[in-house]
């Protein structure tokens, strides 16, 4: 449960800003994407590598 503490001198749209930024933090929406379909692990796996290859590709040419 997340709570946000709100001053009486503090708009509400920026106590919503801070719990968007809270909830984003949790990684409760990634965590509910993730789980809507199962992958295999070895397609995670692999995933994985050409991930790391293309950020390797991408900052190892500067």
């Amino acid at each position: 449960m997340l709570i946000i503490e709100v001053k009486d001198s503090e708009s509400i749209d920026k106590a919503l800003k801070q719990y968007k930024r809270k909830f984003e933090k949790t990684g409760i929406l990634r965590e509910l994407r993730n789980r809507k379909h199962f992958t295999k692990p070895s397609v995670k796996r692999r995933n994985e590598t050409l991930k790391a290859a293309y950020r390797q590709k991408l900052y190892g040419e500067n």
